[in-house]
C-alpha cells in the first residue's frame, strides 16, 4: 500500500497552470526521485505534499498521506503533520537554519513543539540525533560555524527528529562537493532503511538519481512525461524529452587544440595563514594554514581546472589570485607583473582577469539594466570607452554569448538563470581579459542548460586566445571544459597533470577517492536527441 499517493493533481497560481494531472506513488521504505529542469514544476509538486503553496494556488485532484488528503486538511492539523508525519530538506540549509539559534535548540525546538516533554530531554533526544545523521560536533555551534555538508546534515536532523513516515528532499546535495554529496545520499538511503520511511528526492541530477532512487518520474513544464524503474527508464528510454535530458548529463564538449605558450599566471610557493580565536583568556592564538606552498601555472590560452572538496583552500587561492587577498610568503604574477607590490593591489596587472561567480544574479545590481551591468569593467580601464563605443562594445559582448543587443535594455530578473550567466560571461570578456577564473560557474545549472554554457566557453576558445582556471565540485564538467586539472586538499596541490591522464590513471589516493565518489550514469547504446 502506498504512502503516498498523489493523484492526478492540477495546480494554478493566477491564470497560469503550472503543474498538470500529476501522479506520483511512494511506499514505505521506497525512493521516488522527481527530475526535469528548473520551472518544471518539481519544487511545487514537493510543496503541495507539505502544504506550503504560495497564496493565491488553486490546486485540483488528491494528495493522500495513508487516509489523509493533504489537500481538504485544515491548516491545525497540518501544523501537527509537518515534522511529525512528514519532513522536509529544503535546497539551501543556511537559508533554512536560524542564524542566532544554536543547531541543537533548532533540532529540539521540533521535539519540543510536536510533544509534551522536557526541554532537557528534547536537548539529548536532539544531540542523538545529530549523531545519528554522522554530526559529531557541540550541539551548540551556530551554523555560520558549519561547512555546507555539515549544514545539510543539521536540516536533515530537524527533518527525522520525530522519525516521519514520509521525507522530502529537494535538490539536497547540488551546492556539495562530490564526496559530501555521497556521503549525505549514502546517509539518506540508511535513513530510510532504519526508519522504513518514504523519500521524495527533488534534484535536475541524473546521476544522483540513478544511485539512489528506486523509481523515477521525469517532469516537463508541469507534466509528468515519464515515469518507471529506475533501470528500466535509463535502459529503455521512451519520451524525447528524457533521452535529451541524459544526453545532456553526458555531454561531452569539443575543445579547440591546446598549444603550448608562455606562462601568464604563475603563483609561486605562496601560503595564506589565518588567525583563530583564543582557547583561553591569555593563550596565545592558535593558526589556520589554509593555503600551504601552492606553486603552478597557467599559460596563455591554457584551460585548467581545480577541484577539491569544501574547506581545501579553493575559494582563498581564487581571493588571493585576484588580488582580494594578501599571501604571508611566496608571489602571484600574471603576465610576468605582481598582483600585490608593496602591500598594495597592483591594478594594471588586476585589469588582465576578470572572475564568473557561481551565483550570477546576487553578482549584478538589480536596479541597473543589463547594458550597464556589462559595461562596469569598462570604467577600470586606464582609457574608459564612451559614447558609441561603449555601446557598440556592449553590444559585441552580449553577441558573443549568444545573446543580443536589444537584451542590454532589460533587468537582470527578466532573464533565466542560465541567460544570467550568459550575461556574466559577457561582463567578463567586454575588455578582454587575459584570464578568466570560473569559480563553480555552472553548478547551479540545469543538465541542458549547462551544456548549453559549457559549448559557448569551448566557442570563446576558439574564436580567442583564451586562458581560464575552471573551478568546480563537478568532476564530469572539469574533465570535458579543461586541458589540464589540479587536485587540491588542506591547502597543497596533491595531483596535477593532464585532464584525461589523471582521471583515468590517478595516482593520489585523495584523488582516487574523490573520482570514486563521484556519481555516474550508466552506459546506454540508443541515439539520443540533442535539446
Amino acid at each position: 500500500m502506498s504512502l503516498l499517493s498523489i493523484e492526478h493533481l492540477s495546480l494554478s497560481i493566477g491564470d497560469t497552470k503550472i503543474l498538470h494531472d500529476v501522479s506520483i506513488d511512494v511506499c514505505p521504505g521506497e525512493i521516488v526521485a522527481i527530475t526535469g529542469e528548473s520551472g518544471s514544476g518539481k519544487s511545487l509538486t514537493a510543496l503541495a505534499v507539505m502544504a506550503l503553496l504560495p497564496r493565491g494556488s488553486v490546486t485540483d485532484g488528491h494528495i493522500f498521506l495513508e487516509n489523509t488528503d493533504i489537500l481538504r486538511t485544515s491548516e491545525r492539523d497540518l501544523c501537527r503533520m509537518r515534522g511529525c508525519s512528514m519532513g522536509m530538506v529544503f535546497q539551501e540549509p543556511m537559508t533554512a537554519l536560524n542564524p542566532v539559534q544554536t543547531i541543537g535548540d533548532q533540532v529540539a525546538e521540533t521535539i519540543i513543539i510536536h510533544e509534551k516533554t522536557s526541554k532537557l530531554d528534547a536537548n539529548i533526544r536532539a544531540t542523538a540525533m545529530l549523531r545519528r545523521v554522522g554530526l559529531n560536533v557541540n550541539p551548540s555551534r551556530y551554523p555560520h560555524e558549519l561547512s555546507g555538508g555539515q549544514r545539510q546534515r543539521v536540516v536533515i536532523a530537524m527533518a527525522i527528529a520525530l522519525r516521519p513516515k514520509l521525507l522530502i528532499a529537494d535538490e539536497p546535495t547540488t551546492a556539495l562537493d562530490v564526496t559530501t554529496q555521497a556521503t549525505i545520499l549514502e546517509l539518506l538511503k540508511d535513513l530510510v532503511t532504519e526508519f522504513d520511511m518514504g523519500l521524495l528526492i527533488i534534484t535536475h541530477d541524473l546521476a544522483v538519481v540513478a544511485e539512489i532512487a528506486n523509481k523515477i518520474a521525469v517532469m516537463q513544464e508541469g507534466h509528468i512525461v515519464e515515469a518507471a524503474a529506475t533501470y528500466d527508464l535509463l535502459h529503455n528510454m521512451r519520451h524525447p524529452y528524457t533521452k535529451s535530458l541524459f544526453n545532456a548529463a553526458t555531454h561531452k564538449v569539443i575543445l579547440p587544440e591546446y598549444i603550448p605558450a608562455p606562462p601568464l599566471l604563475s603563483v609561486e610557493s605562496v601560503t595564506r595563514t589565518y588567525n583563530l580565536p583564543r582557547v583561553t583568556v591569555f593563550g596565545s592564538r592558535p593558526t589556520f594554514q589554509a593555503l600551504a606552498g601552492v606553486s603552478f601555472h597557467i599559460s596563455h590560452g591554457e584551460r585548467v581546472g581545480l577541484v577539491g572538496e569544501s574547506g581545501c583552500g579553493k575559494s582563498t587561492l581564487t581571493r588571493a589570485i585576484l588580488g582580494l587577498e594578501e599571501v604571508q610568503e611566496g608571489q602571484i604574477l600574471l603576465d610576468g607583473q605582481p598582483v600585490f607590490t608593496k602591500k598594495s593591489l597592483n591594478l594594471p596587472a588586476r585589469r588582465k582577469m576578470q572572475v564568473v561567480f557561481q551565483d550570477p544574479y546576487s553578482s549584478f545590481n538589480p536596479r541597473h539594466r543589463v547594458d550597464r551591468l556589462i559595461a562596469e569593467p569598462l570604467h577600470v580601464l586606464n582609457n574608459s570607452i564612451v559614447g558609441k563605443y561603449r555601446e557598440k562594445a556592449v553590444s559585441k559582448a552580449l553577441e558573443d554569448v549568444g545573446l543580443t543587443p536589444e537584451d542590454g535594455t532589460k533587468y537582470i530578473h527578466e532573464f533565466s538563470g542560465g541567460q544570467r550567466q550568459r550575461i556574466a560571461i559577457a561582463r567578463a570578456l567586454i575588455i578582454e581579459p587575459e584570464l578568466i577564473i570560473f569559480d563553480e560557474a555552472v553548478s547551479a545549472l540545469d543538465v541542458s542548460i549547462r551544456a548549453q554554457v559549457l559549448d559557448l566557453i569551448a566557442g570563446l576558445c576558439r574564436k580567442r586566445q583564451l586562458a581560464y582556471l575552471f573551478i568546480s565540485h563537478d568532476l564530469s564538467v572539469v574533465r570535458t571544459i579543461t586541458d589540464r586539472v589540479m587536485v587540491m586538499q588542506s591547502g597543497k596541490i596533491v595531483e596535477q597533470g593532464d585532464t584525461e591522464q589523471v582521471f583515468s590513471n590517478p595516482q593520489h589516493a585523495y584523488t582516487q577517492k574523490l573520482i570514486a565518489a563521484a556519481p555516474k550514469l550508466p552506459e546506454v547504446t540508443y541515439n539520443v536527441e540533442v535539446i
